[in-house]
């Protein structure tokens, strides 16, 4: 088991920030840590990287405990945190030399050049930490966090303040280390999470809400489906209230309507229907169903 957590529990005065959750994950997979702001997610992280005291239960990292042994378990941790702490005064590769250093990295200079070219970096590899852009800054936290080649990957929010061509990169990074390596990360972009994740952990006010493959999430969420419609003409809302299996329809603007229902399909074709019935011009009609945003809303509302 690369990382187990037993009835975690982190308080600060009367508040639980984590509140008894319990998880474990295995080598080879790519879990996405998800949560609204607040969540505890960060807060979990930290523990488990050694990095903050739990109140209470346990965190285990390839089977080492992490508060009888954080140092250990370092070594066998890459961490980018949420606040990438940086030295701006250094070069990128002076820098990455420093980690290579207190990681007592074998064959440094060939590794430095290895995870550069990984995290492309290597067009910016010559200037001083300061001089990158955002999304820069993050490749080099990504790179130091990788550069000993860990057994476990924490990524706090990896894809942070990078552009669209970034992201896409990252994330093959991301997917290629998941092949032989545990990585557990946050990211509040669910369509990468999506991408990348075949299972989520999901946390709302410190209590674990969701554990489970996606696509299992997305079968239980089948009676949380919605419908959104878009008419040319002026419609009355019961037309559509009246449908069968349809639970409600907000009048969104003018003649659009998103409509919660048990069964997208049947609604669907029950307004087609409707448009030739009552003589009506469909402008836009889609489902909206078993996405991970809505499960996210349907589990942290």
């Amino acid at each position: 088991m690369s990382i187990e957590i037993k009835n975690l529990l982190k308080t600060y005065g009367e508040q639980n920030a984590v509140n008894g959750i319990s998880f474990k994950i295995e080598r080879g997979e790519i879990v996405g840590f998800l949560g609204p702001n607040g969540a505890g997610k960060s807060t979990t992280m930290k523990i488990i990287t050694g990095y903050l005291q739990q109140t209470s239960g346990e965190a285990f990292v390839c089977g080492i405990n992490v508060s009888e042994d954080p140092l250990a378990t370092k070594k066998k941790i890459g961490y980018l945190p949420e606040l990438n702490a940086l030295y701006y005064d250094m070069y990128v590769k002076e820098y990455l030399a420093f980690v290579s250093a207190v990681h007592k990295v074998y064959d440094a200079k060939k590794k430095i050049e290895n995870v550069i070219e990984l995290t492309g970096l290597s067009v910016e590899s010559k200037k001083k930490i300061g001089q990158l852009s955002k999304g820069y800054k993050q490749r080099v936290g990504l790179a130091a966090a990788l550069i000993h080649d860990p057994e476990v990957l924490i990524l706090d929010e990896p894809t942070s303040g990078l552009d669209p061509n970034q992201i896409i990169e990252i994330r093959d990074v991301i997917k290629k280390q998941g092949q032989h390596k545990t990585v557990l990360f946050s990211s509040h972009i669910l369509q990468e999470v999506e991408a990348i994740c075949d299972r989520v952990i999901i946390i709302n006010k410190g209590v674990l809400v969701a554990d489970d493959k996606l696509s299992n999430l997305q079968k239980l969420s089948a009676s949380q489906q919605s419908v959104k419609v878009e008419f040319k003409e002026p419609i009355e809302a019961s037309w559509i209230t009246n449908l069968k299996n349809v639970e409600s329809a907000i009048n969104i603007q003018g003649s659009i309507f998103n409509i919660q229902c048990a069964d997208a399909e049947s609604v669907k074709k029950q307004l087609l229907q409707l448009s030739i019935d009552k003589n009506l011009n469909i402008v836009s009609l889609q489902s909206e169903n078993q996405s991970l945003e809505n499960i996210f809303k349907t589990l942290t509302n």
